[in-house]
Order: structure tokens, then C-alpha cells, then sequence
């Protein structure tokens, strides 16, 4: 269910890419940037969803926004962050000075946990993004959001993806979720019940919650890859987890999130989600 689309329309016409940004993206009137995003999911395209990444070679202002975030995340990381979180970036030990290449951070996420990253051009239809998740596969894009907003995006972006996916996949409780959620859509046939899960998926690895020695800490992707959003935590309408709420409530992507689900710890976060996704079934 989500509300107020931001996410830009990228797209292969007969061999050439096309990339459309919603009046909202901050690159929307960027010719540079509009030019950039084409070359960069053409270099997805050409290299198929089920290969290895492409080296990017990254221009100076993109290593800027990489820096600059990854400096200003490292405060509110020691705040908010869940310490699964902590543990699998220590594991990961993502460089701050520089912009890694989506391929190098794979190959140490597989040799952690199994998991890794492929290249995908810009979003994907939800049963072919969440299905990939039960090979471990992770389809990643390799672009940088703006630099006008260097602390939020309103799509996945590789700070997105690596900061905040790949730290997860990086630990081995996290990256069983994932695969579970794979192998969940795979068995399902209905749009609705495959909407359902996107809906748990985002409420939880994306942004959710979980309570830890009497606090809110932040275990989410999106969440962690934001200082914006970090900072909107203490705003927001803090709900108990339950997935027939999530199920329910639509998430916002072109700003921060006015509601959010906490569990009462990893654990119940984990045992929520076992249950929900073996059990969750095709309205007949």
C-alpha cells in the first residue's frame, strides 16, 4: 500500500534506456543527473539481473554525498541503531573515505553469510525483487541520490542499499529474514497476498523498530541509511508491532515516515515474522 509514489520510471525501450523523475525527485529538472542515472541503468540492463555488478566509475561529487553521509550517519548510528546492526557493520566494514563498488561489498557479504548483490537498473516489480531473496540475492541498485539531499532519497540508492541492506545481509540472523521473505512470495500466486508482505517487509526491514534495554532503536534499512529519517523517530507515532495492522497502513516514500511499528525485541521481531510469513496464505 504505499502512498505518493516518488520513485522515477526507469525503463528499456526497444534498447534504449528511458528514466522518467516525478515532479517531487530532486533530479527532476538535473540534466546532468538525468544523464548520469540513463548511463548507470544502462549499465544494469547490460549486465541482467542475475549477474555480478558492474563497476561504476563514480565522479568526484558522487564520492562527495558518499562521504559526507557516512560521516554524518556515524553519531546517529551509536544512538539509534540496533545492536544486530552495529554487530554486521563491524562485520561488513564499509570504507567511509570512498564509495565502494557494489560487486567488492558482495563478495564480503558472501563470504559472511551467503547473501549477495546483483545489479537492478531501479525498482523492481515486488515478486521479482522479493523472490530473488530466497536464492540470498540481493538486487541492488548502483546510483547516488541527489546531491541537493544528500540525507534522504525517496528511492533506494547504493548509500540505501549498501549502508542499509548490506550491513543486514552482513549478519546472519538478518539475512535469514531476507531469504525467508524470498521463499514466502514464491509461494504465493495472489497480488494481494504479495502486497501484503511488501507491506510487512517495509514496516520491518525498512523501517522498523525494536526495543533494547528499554529504547527504540532503529533496525531498518531506510531508516539507518537517514539522518533525516533517524532524526523523524522521535516524531513519529510509535505503534506495537502486529502485522495485521502493517498490512494495513500505507508508508510514505517521498518523506518520512509518520507511523512506525516497534517490537519488543530482535527476538520478537524474529518470531513475528516466522510466524506471519509461514503462515500468511493465497485468499482462495
Amino acid at each position: 500500500m504505499e502512498e505518493n509514489s516518488g520513485y522515477p520510471d526507469i525503463r528499456n525501450v526497444g534498447g534504449t534506456v528511458v528514466v522518467d523523475f516525478p515532479p517531487s525527485h530532486p533530479g527532476h529538472h538535473d540534466v546532468a543527473y538525468h544523464r548520469r542515472r540513463v548511463a548507470i541503468a544502462e549499465a544494469a540492463f547490460r549486465a541482467g539481473p542475475a549477474s555480478s555488478a558492474p563497476d561504476i566509475a563514480y565522479t568526484d561529487e558522487e564520492q562527495r554525498v558518499w562521504r559526507t553521509v557516512s560521516a554524518a550517519l556515524t553519531g546517529p548510528h551509536v544512538k539509534h541503531a540496533c545492536r544486530e546492526f552495529l554487530e554486521g557493520a563491524d562485520r561488513l566494514d564499509l570504507p567511509a573515505d570512498r564509495l565502494p563498488q557494489l560487486g567488492e561489498v558482495s563478495d564480503r557479504i558472501e563470504q559472511l553469510t551467503g547473501a549477495r548483490f546483483s545489479p537492478a537498473p531501479g525498482m523492481l516489480a515486488p515478486r521479482d525483487f522479493y523472490s530473488s531473496l530466497a536464492e540470498r540475492r540481493f538486487q541492488a541498485t548502483q546510483y547516488i541520490r541527489h546531491p541537493s539531499r544528500p540525507h534522504f532519497s525517496p528511492e533506494p540508492d547504493m548509500i540505501h542499499e549498501i549502508i542499509g541492506h548490506g550491513t543486514a545481509l552482513a549478519h546472519d540472523r538478518w539475512a535469514d529474514l531476507y531469504e525467508m521473505f524470498g521463499h514466502t512470495v514464491r509461494r504465493l500466486a495472489g497480488r494481494e497476498a504479495v502486497s501484503a508482505v511488501s507491506n510487512v517487509f517495509w514496516f520491518t526491514m525498512e523501517a522498523g523498530l525494536v526495543k533494547e534495554d528499554g529504547d527504540i532503536k532503529a533496525c531498518g534499512a531506510t531508516l539507518l541509511s537517514s539522518c533525516g529519517e533517524l532524526e523523524n523517530i522521535a516524531r513519529a507515532d510509535i505503534r506495537p508491532l502486529d502485522t495485521t495492522a502493517v498490512q494495513r497502513q500505507p508508508y510514505v516514500v517521498t518523506g518520512y515516515q509518520p507511523v512506525l511499528f516497534c517490537a519488543e525485541s530482535f527476538d520478537h521481531l524474529e518470531d513475528v515474522l516466522r510466524d506471519y510469513l509461514t503462515g500468511i496464505q493465497d485468499k482462495k
